[in-house]
Order: C-alpha cells, then sequence, then structure tokens
C-alpha cells in the first residue's frame, strides 16, 4: 500500500514531472527487483554489443574497401617515339581534368623495373636477360583519380582524346592502350556497394530488433506493477507523474547496458583487434578515434532513445483511461 508521503507526492504534482521522485522510485524499484532490472541491462549491453560490432566492423571494411579502391587507377600507354613535348603537354591538359587527382609519368625503364619487382618470383630476371637489352614495356600516363567510381567515365574521355590518340602505343586502337582492369573495377564496386547496403541493412535490423526485445523486456517490468499504477490512477496522479519513474528506470538501464557495452567493444578493439592484424598484416585495420567516439556517442544515445521510447510506449497500454 502507498504510504501517506507518497500519495501526497502524486496528488500534488500530478501536472509535473517530479525527477527527484522518479529517481527514488526507480532507485527502489533497481533494489526491490534486482533480476528484472538486470535482465533489461542484459537486453540492452548484448544488443548494443552487436550492433557496436556490426557498425565497427563495417567501418573496418570500409577502409579496407576503400584502400583497395584508391589503388584504382588509369594506365595510358605511350608510343616509343611520342614526342617528350606532346607528352608533356597531354600530362597537364589530364591534370586539369574533372575527378583526376594526380597524373604520373612513368618512363619505360621504370616501368621494366616495376614489372621485374612484381615478377620477381615468376623468373621475370630471365624472361628479361632473354631480350638481350631491349625493353618492350611502354611508357605510360598513371592518372589517379579523386573518386575511383568514375575511373570509366575517365577512361573514356581519354581514349576519345585527339591528343592522347597522338602518342599512344597503338595509335590505330586507343582503347587497346588504356588500361584500367575494365571488368575487375566494375564488379570489385559493385561487390563493395553491395557490401555496404546490406551492413546498413544489417545495423537496423538489428537496432529494430534490441528495440522489440527491450521494450518487451520493460513491459513485463511495467506488467509486475499494474497494481500500483491502478492505485496512482485512483488517487489522480497524472499520466506523467505515473509514466515518470518508469521512464527514468528505462532510461538508467539503457545507460548502464550502454556502458557495458561501449566498454566490452572498447577491450576488443585494445585487446583482441593487434592479434587479428598481425595475423593479417597485408589488410587495414585501423580505426579513427573520431569513428571510435562517434560509435561510442551513437550507441549511448541509442541506448537511451530506446529506453526512453521503449519505457513510454510499454506504458501506453496502463495509461488510457
Amino acid at each position: 500500500m502507498w504510504s501517506a508521503t507518497r500519495r501526497r507526492e502524486a496528488t500534488g504534482t500530478m501536472a509535473f514531472f517530479n525527477i527527484g521522485y522518479s529517481l527514488r522510485e526507480a532507485g527502489r524499484h533497481f533494489t526491490r527487483n534486482w533480476s528484472t532490472c538486470l535482465g533489461a541491462i542484459v537486453t540492452i549491453f548484448l544488443s548494443l554489443f552487436i550492433i557496436g560490432v556490426f557498425v565497427l566492423g563495417s567501418a573496418l571494411l570500409e577502409n579496407m574497401v576503400g584502400s583497395v579502391e584508391d589503388k584504382v587507377t588509369i594506365q595510358a600507354f605511350l608510343a616509343d617515339e611520342a614526342d617528350q613535348a606532346a607528352v608533356d603537354a597531354l600530362q597537364n591538359k589530364i591534370a586539369g581534368w574533372d575527378n583526376v587527382q594526380s597524373v604520373t609519368y612513368k618512363s619505360k625503364d621504370e616501368a621494366l623495373q616495376e614489372y621485374k619487382e612484381t615478377m620477381s618470383n615468376k623468373n621475370a630476371e630471365a624472361a628479361v636477360a632473354a631480350l638481350d637489352g631491349a625493353n618492350p614495356v611502354p611508357a605510360s600516363l598513371v592518372i589517379k583519380l579523386d573518386d575511383p567510381q568514375e575511373v570509366a567515365t575517365v577512361a573514356n574521355k581519354l581514349i576519345a582524346d585527339a591528343d592522347f590518340r597522338a602518342v599512344a602505343d597503338d595509335p590505330e586502337d586507343a582503347q587497346a592502350s588504356v588500361l584500367y582492369g575494365q571488368g575487375t573495377v566494375e564488379r570489385l564496386f559493385s561487390v563493395t556497394r553491395y557490401l555496404r547496403y546490406g551492413l546498413i541493412a544489417i545495423v537496423g535490423m538489428l537496432v529494430f530488433v534490441a528495440f522489440v526485445f527491450i521494450n518487451n523486456t520493460i513491459r513485463l517490468a511495467i506488467s509486475a506493477r499494474h497494481r500500483e499504477i491502478a492505485i496512482e490512477r485512483l488517487v489522480g496522479a497524472s499520466n506523467s507523474f505515473i509514466r515518470g519513474p518508469f521512464v527514468t528506470e528505462g532510461v538508467l538501464e539503457a545507460i548502464i547496458g550502454a556502458g557495458l557495452a561501449i566498454a566490452a567493444l572498447h577491450a576488443m578493439i585494445t585487446f583482441g583487434l593487434p592479434i587479428v592484424e598481425q595475423s593479417l598484416s597485408f589488410l587495414s585495420f585501423s580505426l579513427s578515434n573520431n569513428v571510435l567516439l562517434t560509435t561510442y556517442g551513437g550507441l549511448l544515445g541509442i541506448g537511451v532513445l530506446i529506453g526512453l521510447f521503449g519505457s513510454a510506449i510499454a506504458m501506453g497500454r496502463y495509461l488510457k483511461v
């Protein structure tokens, strides 16, 4: 039964959200029903932890995909007899095109050396020695883009350019003198695009699932106290006054659960990620502080919103007139 003090608090403040009273009631419920509260906290922790794993995993994947995309360049092969002044003029011209980040000239000697380094495990030295000093590898212009997704657009523009055809390695077929891994690049961008959409969909689904689970957990806690809510209604307490302790409790549980999820994620990144990075040293597993802080802040915000709205929605059926 209600004490006289609590009855006066309800009737005296029925039009207002009493923060002090809500905190005291939430604290009492934590103490009396710690198992129910622990269940809600664990649910929030697990839900937000899984969401955090997918968010940080998508950030890592984005970095790896970005590093692969950054390696997408256009190589424009030049004829051996091409006039160097014309090549320099073409280089400056391409550098002024939209979406072109840089244009680098690669001489025949540099191209041959790169071939030997790339094919070091395939008897490249023996193949080069058999050429008796001849160098069949053409010079080229290496074009790096601001947006690798536009590689086909820039490549087609280069193929159609009259100045390039004049110095191209194969002036009769300029397209054969431009290399950017057409089919491979298109498949790469298609895969990375689907991966990004898939990760967004998974994170959105996890947020929804977390909301459903947390809402149900809070609904069970409120259902166990429906008598107390009914008594509050009988003595004239307002909906906001009745809702206050439950919303406060939901937010506190969300903050604790989010804090545990953030701590677990940070421990995983601090101690687990370096081990994976050592095993897969050819991949980049770096996460900037900005990404981490944004993720942690987002998890805390999502947790508070889920606790806030989950409690409010769960209370709806008990506050209907």
